[in-house]
């Protein structure tokens, strides 16, 4: 049941979201049966015919091996397929295959390609990875400064990674200007939202602020929060 809430959590948040036929609820039915094998019979076609949604699902499937042996390699197919038809899903998909190499040689300026047209349609985790890839100038020339601007995007989604990863760039000063209240304010957004990482962070930056930043940092985000992260 886990696995068939994430698969269509993804599904309903695609760019492209046609309504569902009677074959592919047969395969969401074979799904969360755990009848995987069956799920991907009646997927299958649907793909081969062009269904956006079935091609990134088989996708999902053959790169999960669920149903059948996993092979990145027919995973990248369908993904490609569902990405070229403009999905913002498949196209994260495709581009983290490319960023770490599984079924395809590994391409950082691929992976950015890819990850950039999802970000661009509002995809949080395409928006935290792209960020990373300005950070790391992997793929593109290195750039602290856009690396935030993506950051931002996700954090201001509620992604508790980005809200980190931004957190840091306050902390050290890079694409940003320095703001130890700012740093503390997305490090305590990013802990609230499950990020493991975040206390740690908060550990460190509070040894280089007084109690009243401190305050003023807790009551920031705080109004974050009720902004829904908005214009923090």
């Amino acid at each position: 049941m886990k696995k068939l809430f994430i698969l269509l959590f993804f599904i309903t948040g695609f760019s492209s979201l046609q309504a569902w036929g009677a074959d592919f609820d047969k395969g969401v039915a074979a799904y969360e049966s755990g009848d995987y094998a069956t799920a991907l019979k009646e997927w299958t076609p649907l793909a081969e015919q062009g269904d956006v949604m079935a091609q990134f699902v088989v996708g999902h499937m053959y790169y999960a091996g669920e149903g059948v042996i996993q092979d990145y390699k027919t995973a990248v197919k369908w993904f490609r397929r569902s990405a070229e038809q403009g999905d913002a899903m498949a196209q994260y998909n495709l581009g983290a295959m490319y960023n770490q190499g599984k079924g395809v040689v590994q391409d950082y300026k691929t992976a950015v390609k890819w990850y950039k047209l999802a970000a661009e349609q509002g995809t949080a985790r395409a928006q935290d990875d792209l960020g990373s890839m300005y950070y790391a100038g992997e793929g593109v020339i290195q750039d602290y400064k856009t690396a935030v601007k993506w950051y931002t995007l996700a954090a201001e989604q509620g992604h508790a990674r980005a809200q980190t990863n931004l957190s840091v760039k306050f902390a050290l000063g890079q694409g940003a200007i320095e703001d130890k209240v700012y740093a503390h304010m997305w490090a305590n957004i990013a802990r609230s939202n499950g990020n493991e990482k975040a206390q740690k962070l908060l550990d460190i930056i509070v040894t280089e602020m007084t109690s009243s930043q401190i305050e003023k940092a807790q009551d920031l985000a705080r109004e974050c929060v009720k902004k829904n992260y908005k214009g923090c």
